[in-house]
């Protein structure tokens, strides 16, 4: 499904129709080669009404802020409301620095552009928690065959290998000295908690 979002020209009230019919809380802003040139969420739609409220003798940081928001609140378009520039992702970016640049921005979605800044789709905070905790039988899976039979040349099926709430505990005979290796390569694995080896010598 194509990723939401709305040219710079779309009236105030079609933003909001917008934000109300998807669901969503911001929407991506683009120019007419899809590019991205902002985002408009709903707090810059909302400075449209508090930059009518006025405070009695503000002081200067207070001045300065009412300024910028008022400024904001004389937008009627996208392009002159949103907040620019966008923060933004690339196809290629790893859940996990995805997931701490939406974190340290606290922004609960992020575009996806290519490298010229075309809009390909969006990330979602959902969508990288997901991605990032997967299931016990994921890590199994990928101990038995990557690790145990890709990585060390090993028969999966000499090993009792089960994970529970990303704890793994590993039982069977190995040649002692790949011991260490094994188990290291093990702890690597993305969503690894703790390992607890069961693992005879021979």
């Amino acid at each position: 499904m194509p990723a939401v979002s709305v040219p710079g020209e779309t009236a105030f009230l079609e933003i909001v129709r917008t934000l109300s019919r998807e669901h969503l809380g911001a929407v991506p802003v683009v120019d007419a080669d899809d590019r991205v040139i902002g985002v408009v969420s709903e707090s810059d739609l909302l400075a449209k009404a508090a930059a009518q409220v006025a405070v009695p003798h503000p002081g200067p940081i207070r001045r300065l802020r009412e300024h910028r928001l008022y400024e904001k609140g004389r937008g009627e378009t996208a392009a002159t409301l949103m907040t620019s520039p966008a923060i933004t992702v690339a196809p290629g970016t790893t859940v996990a620095d995805a997931a701490w640049l939406a974190a340290r921005s606290r922004l609960k979605r992020l575009p996806v552009v290519d490298h010229k800044d075309r809009l390909v789709g969006v990330v979602s905070r959902i969508d990288l928690v997901r991605a990032l905790v997967r299931d016990d039988t994921k890590i199994r899976e990928e101990i038995e065959t990557r690790i145990i039979r890709q990585d060390f040349l090993l028969d999966p099926d000499a090993f009792e290998v089960t994970v529970e709430n990303g704890v793994v505990s590993v039982r069977g005979e190995v040649d002692g000295s790949l011991i260490p290796e094994l188990l290291e390569s093990i702890e690597e694995i993305d969503d690894v908690v703790e390992v607890s080896e069961h693992l005879t010598a021979h």
